[in-house]
């Protein structure tokens, strides 16, 4: 039998894989990558959207698109909707409506549930209402991403509150939920499919489906964060402990938020800053350019994502007044 030519190249010293293309890093690990390099004891990390304590503690208790766009993957077509009014800072509630207009009947809306990565920006519970009604009326079925559950309000209940809308009106929907930001579980990648249904039958023959799915993906899933999850959720104590420091973590945001923004005001920083306590969850979509950002990193060495978002669990009360110097200097010295 004849060798692979892969094989036979290979062993005249070219590597089976020399066609293979250079993928450049995706932004997010770029920064990342920009900051770890950085020997500068000044450096600030507000990039990475995970948790962290006053003290910059990753893990805080071990309690256990503006505009149209289309393009076309494997034969299904993704058109983005849009959301945020850069102008106001916040919910472009009218262009979202026009948008989701043109979408045929049966196409599948992605909707996060709470705390909008990378925004900041949710729409309040009767804006929802209205979202939930032209959704049914247009015979589109809803996708919901929840990661950030309890990190809006510090209550669970509250943060669910646009998902429940949807479920309880005997619609269909489905719900990807997320236990890596909520319970520290970055690692383990731990979470759920729901997918509701309009009858008994239905779900049986869905669930029949799925279980094709999962057979090649994975098969039997890591058993580790699940078995924690589900610890914590049927123990009254654990789950208790676990909703306090849900709340402890939601009240820190909040207070962050409200500091570097009456820093900004007392430091006589230009613009309107009030957006950043109008918005809500972990992150902040600042307002500043492209260029101020390259500012701030080079001359300050705070690294944050090219479209200004702000990951608001990395600042603490020691690091805003050094961010709030960044920032002043960025806007009053680079248009």
């Amino acid at each position: 039998m004849e060798s692979p030519e892969f094989c036979s190249d290979s062993q005249d010293g070219e590597s089976a894989f020399s066609d293979v293309p250079f993928a450049p890093e995706p932004l997010v690990y770029a920064v990342m990558a920009a900051f770890r390099e950085d020997p500068s004891p000044l450096k600030l990390n507000l990039g990475i959207g995970v948790y962290r304590t006053e003290k910059s503690v990753y893990i805080p208790k071990p309690t256990y698109s503006n505009h149209p766009n289309f393009f076309s993957s494997v034969g299904l077509v993704v058109k983005t909707y849009r959301y945020y009014d850069l102008a106001t800072h916040g919910l472009d509630f009218q262009g979202l409506l026009e948008d989701l207009s043109f979408a045929p009947p049966g196409s599948i809306v992605l909707l996060q549930a709470c705390g909008h990565n990378p925004t900041g920006v949710d729409p309040t519970i009767q804006e929802w209402e209205q979202i939930r009604q032209f959704i049914r009326s247009k015979g589109l079925l809803p996708f919901f991403d929840s990661a950030y559950q309890g990190l809006v309000s510090g209550n669970l209940d509250a943060d669910a509150q646009s998902v429940r809308l949807f479920v309880t009106d005997g619609g269909e929907s489905l719900i990807a939920q997320s236990y890596s930001k909520n319970m520290a579980l970055y690692g383990e990648r731990v979470g759920a499919l729901l997918i509701v249904c309009k009858t008994a039958e239905v779900a049986i023959e869905v669930e029949s489906q799925l279980k094709l799915v999962i057979r090649p993906m994975y098969s039997n899933p890591p058993i580790h964060g699940a078995s924690m999850v589900t610890a914590i959720l049927k123990d009254r104590e654990m789950y208790n402990e676990w909703t306090s420091d849900l709340k402890k973590m939601n009240d820190r945001l909040i207070n962050i938020r409200q500091k570097l923004v009456n820093t900004l005001c007392d430091k006589g920083t230009p613009g309107d800053w009030s957006h950043i306590i109008r918005q809500v969850g972990m992150y902040s979509l600042s307002g500043l350019s492209q260029d101020q950002i390259a500012f701030i990193t080079k001359e300050y060495h705070v690294y944050m994502s090219s479209d200004g978002r702000i990951s608001m669990a990395g600042l603490s009360s020691r690091t805003v007044p050094h961010l709030v110097e960044a920032i002043h200097a960025a806007v009053t010295r680079v248009i």
